[in-house]
């Protein structure tokens, strides 16, 4: 139905919906806006089921809290959402692709009622 790369806060926002108070509570790699991300999705493209990716890739942007590979993936169907926390190891290059592999593994587990 559609996709949006929203790697700022704003588009997070505008795009798809992210409350501006949970950004600021949570931040953007977080379990609480990837929720928020993969429901706004949901909304934004009236579709089925959502996919929403927010995490760390590197090589830089890690704080002593979200490490680089850290990345939260949220799954979404409308009445229900599951996230993961995940810790990828590799350069950016591997971290992205652990992440694509995660991302589809859990939504094929939901729309085959597995999750």
């Amino acid at each position: 139905m559609g996709s949006a790369v929203t790697y700022s806060n704003d588009a997070k926002e505008r795009v798809l919906g992210v409350s501006h108070d949970t950004l600021l509570a949570h931040g953007a790699v977080s379990e609480e806006t990837a929720r928020e991300m993969a429901l706004g999705a949901i909304r934004a493209y009236r579709s089925d089921y959502s996919v929403a990716v927010t995490g760390i890739a590197g090589p830089g942007g890690a704080t002593d809290t979200k490490p680089v590979g850290l990345v939260y993936i949220a799954v979404a169907d409308g009445p229900r959402t599951v996230v993961a926390r995940n810790i990828f190891k590799g350069d950016r290059a591997s971290v992205r692709s652990q992440t694509v592999s995660e991302a589809l593994s859990m939504l094929k587990d939901m729309v085959e009622g597995r999750l």
